[in-house]
Order: structure tokens, then sequence, then C-alpha cells
């Protein structure tokens, strides 16, 4: 069945028609006026209680489609989908952040259910669709001191017993230090970004020195800002992708991407952002593993290389999610999909041709076609390309159920 996504209007989002959002969600919904104001952030494709998609036909919610057919929509007698895929159009950062995993989910959510309204934990998975910035991971921890050596506003704030762990090599130096600064208080958080500002206004052009720029732009003193210092800055390109297990700190930055993840909407922040911040919540459960960023990187796998030359899949080491990329050479015109038990959500983004199921008539696909296929469709749908001049993209979003994810 087709489906329209939900459409999230967050103040980091794309404005108007520069967001691929809102080119995305007006080609999902004939109706959609798009305002030149209005930042068009993320499009939510799934069943989630804050933001299910919408059945075209009839105008249900997903989420009440499947419960009223769980065995032919989902495979089983009940239960909900346990990924959310989404499309993200980032104009400034998000927050720093961390995602808790399920046990500290069902704790954070039983003693504060105003604040944290999911009990189920949120790993997640983002590929790029544009050039995409984010921050993720700490950087190794010989990085991070040279870092720190060469900022003399950042030792004034961190203090001579700080920076004599890094000297002594202490493992415990990079935890110290990030605690010290996320607990500093914000007149001294204020004397450290503004001192930083008047020296990186004159000195030499440089990956970091921009961004420190920008994000101060953005956000003034917030104490997020000097994150850049402590975490991996990511310089991602189209069909690159980064899994975000729990409690790895992150932020996402700019451009565009497709993102999915267990369904869920857990997140602990604690800078750049105007919204609440639990630091001490995201310093209790962050992962100070230190590694370079090109490890973030998460490659997909070719599940059926004979069969499915153009099909990668990214198998991330849980259960409640993959998602495959089909993306065919413009001179294919006939290609397979397989179609899990559990169901599968397809979102088209460039290209057209159609679906043929094993009942049913054919489904017509074209750019900002969402659908919801049903275990009922059959285990193997074949499409057909039309010469349109334009490469089939497409993108998947399913159960983990394959072998990859018991590691």
């Amino acid at each position: 069945m087709e489906i329209i996504g939900n459409v999230k209007s967050y103040d980091w989002g794309k404005l108007g028609e520069r967001s691929f959002v809102a080119q995305l969600a007006r080609a999902n919904d004939d109706g959609l006026e798009i305002k030149d104001d209005c930042p068009y952030a993320e499009l939510w494709m799934g069943d989630h209680v804050n933001g299910p998609a919408t059945v075209k036909s009839d105008g249900t919610s997903l989420q009440a489609a499947i419960r009223s057919d769980p065995v032919g929509m989902i495979g089983k007698q009940t239960g909900r989908l346990p990924f959310l895929l989404k499309v993200l159009s980032i104009r400034k950062a998000l927050s720093v952040q961390v995602h808790p995993d399920k046990i500290e989910a069902e704790k954070l959510h039983a003693k504060f259910p105003d604040i944290y309204k999911d009990p189920n934990h949120k790993p997640e998975l983002a590929i790029a669709l544009t050039d995409f910035q984010a921050l993720c991971g700490f950087r190794p921890y010989a990085e991070i001191a040279e870092l720190l050596n060469a900022s003399p506003e950042l030792q004034a704030l961190l203090g001579e017993d700080i920076l004599q762990k890094f000297a002594t090599s202490e493992e415990t130096a990079v935890r110290d230090a990030y605690e010290r600064l996320m607990h500093s208080d914000q007149s001294a958080i204020e004397r450290c970004i503004g001192s930083i500002v008047e020296r990186t206004r004159h000195s030499e052009p440089s990956e970091l020195r921009e961004l420190f720029l920008r994000l101060h732009a953005d956000f003034g003193a917030d104490v997020g800002v000097l994150s850049i210092y402590f975490l991996n800055y990511l310089q991602l390109k189209p069909g690159q992708a980064i899994y975000l297990a729990a409690n790895v700190p992150h932020a996402y930055l700019d451009g565009d991407c497709v993102e999915c993840m267990a369904c869920s909407d857990n997140v602990v922040r604690a800078g750049l952002t105007p919204k609440f911040k639990d630091v001490d919540t995201l310093l209790r459960l962050v992962s100070y593993r230190c590694a370079p960023g090109e490890s973030m990187l998460f490659q997909p796998k070719l599940l059926r290389p004979a069969e499915q030359p153009h099909t990668r899949t990214f198998l991330p080491p849980v259960n409640d999610f993959a998602v495959s990329e089909i993306k065919l050479p413009t001179q294919v015109r006939e290609y397979t999909l397989s179609n899990p038990a559990n169901g599968s959500v397809l979102l088209v983004l460039g290209g057209m041709g159609r679906l043929r199921p094993d009942a049913g008539a054919p489904i017509e696909l074209k750019f900002g076609k969402i659908c919801f296929l049903s275990s009922k469709l059959g285990r193997e749908l074949q499409l057909e390309v039309e010469e349109s001049g334009e490469q089939f993209l497409a993108f998947q979003a399913m159960c983990n159920d394959f072998q990859e994810a018991d590691g």
C-alpha cells in the first residue's frame, strides 16, 4: 500500500524548497503546500506513535492498518514495526547527544516519562544522500591531547590537573577532561569561547576553524561548540554511512541523509540545543572509546551478488532494522527485489518503474513514492524500470533477520 510520510518541522531543518525533505514530501503528498520560511527537517515513514505515516487510499494511520491485519501486514499475530525509516534535511547542527540502551531507556522512561517518552533503545544508521557532516565518537587520545595543547583557552578552562593527566597518558584523561568541560559554569564557557573566537578570526583557515565559527554563529556560547575538540569531525560522501550504537556521542551538522533506527524517539542531549540538557545522564552513559573517524564508517554487504548485484544492504548488529540501497545502472530494465516475510518500507528517490507482486496490480514507482510492502505480496518482487535517463534509486527498510545480525 502507498503511504504518506509524516513531516517534522524542527528548527534545524532546511527551509522551504531548499529542503530535500520538502521536495520529497510534496512528491509524496500532492496536496502539501511548501512555505518558504518553514523548516522541513524530517520525513518519518513508520508507525511510531509520535508521527505515524498515513495510508494514502483511506487516510488511516499505518499503525491502525497494521493493527487491523497484523498477519497480512507483518506476518505475525500482534505487534508493530520494530524500525522507523526517515529522511533528514539539516541546515544547522542537531544536538550533541547519545541514545540509551534498552535497559537505560526503560529506567529513564519509568523515572522521567515527560522527558523520555519512549522505553525503547534507539540504535540508528545514517546513509548520506549529499555531502554530509557529523560529529561522531571521541577522537583518538593523541589527537585530543594535541588540540588541547594548541588551545590556551581550553587549557585555562580545564585546569592544570587535567592537562597533567594527558601529559602522563593517564587512561581516564579524556573522561575527566570531558566531564570538566560539561560541568564548567556558563560564565567560564563564555570566556573560553569568546577568547577562541577572537583568536581564530585572525588565524589561518582550517576545517576546525570554520566549523567552530559556524557553530558559534548558530549557538553562541553553548558548551556543545567545544565538543568539536573532543569528537571526530566526519565528512561523508553520498552513499557512505555511519552506525550509532547506544551511548556513542554524536551530532549531525549539515546535509541530507536517509536514517533508520529502532522504533524509538529517545534522546539524551547535552549541547547545541535550546531543548532540555541532561548533562549528568549523558556523562553517565557516554562511551569514551577513542578511535579514528574513519573507523566510524559502516560498510554494507552484497547478500546475493549473483541475483542482486546492485543491492547493498546495511546490517547493524541489532535485530530491529536493516536497510538496502537499490541503485541500478541506467541500462538495467528488469531487477528482482526481496521482500521479507514481515514486510518492509520502500522509498523511491530516483528513476521510474513498477513492481509486479505475486498477486494484485502492479505498483507504480517514481520519485517520492513510499510503499509499505506487506508479507502477502510475496518474497520476491519483479521490478520493471522505465527508460527515463535517470538512475533508479530506492531504499528499503526491514527487520534485520539476517545471520550477520547475530554478531
